[in-house]
């Protein structure tokens, strides 16, 4: 990766603060840490931003997911390592970082419903809107 393009977050302060102040609120939701830095780390993983990969990586080892469930986030839906709630969070993360191609779809939204209340899910599906535009942040100005 080359070098830093432009510190966008020095460049336009008060719209990185918006993002941060999104992530603060995500983290004080009921669908807690780990949920949450696994759907970042999907995300990440679909749109290959090195940068937030590591972060979230390292986040969920300093959290106390297992190195095999871990090394199993890129194929989830064939491994036997995530709970339905985990699935369903997995699946709708997926469905919307692809949304040029699913249109996120009832059968990837519906699901939710049997692990998540309605806060929950608008917390979700913020969540993966924040990770995507982090990541387009940091892939575009090379973080």
């Amino acid at each position: 990766m080359s070098l830093l393009r432009l510190p966008y977050w020095t460049l336009s302060p008060d719209a990185y603060q918006g993002l941060i102040a999104t992530k603060n609120a995500l983290e004080k939701s009921s669908l807690g840490k780990q949920l949450l830095e696994l759907v970042w780390l999907r995300v990440s993983q679909i749109n290959g931003c090195a940068f937030c990969l590591e972060m979230h990586s390292k986040s969920l080892r300093a959290g106390g997911m297992p190195a095999a469930q871990l090394d199993a986030v890129a194929g989830w839906r064939v491994s036997e390592r995530f709970s339905d709630r985990e699935r369903a969070a997995l699946a709708w993360t997926e469905s919307l970082t692809h949304v040029d191609q699913t249109h996120a779809p009832d059968a990837d939204f519906t699901p939710l419903a049997a692990q998540f209340n309605e806060v929950e899910i608008a917390d979700l599906t913020f969540a993966v809107a924040l990770m995507s535009a982090f990541n387009r942040l940091a892939i575009g100005m090379r973080q």
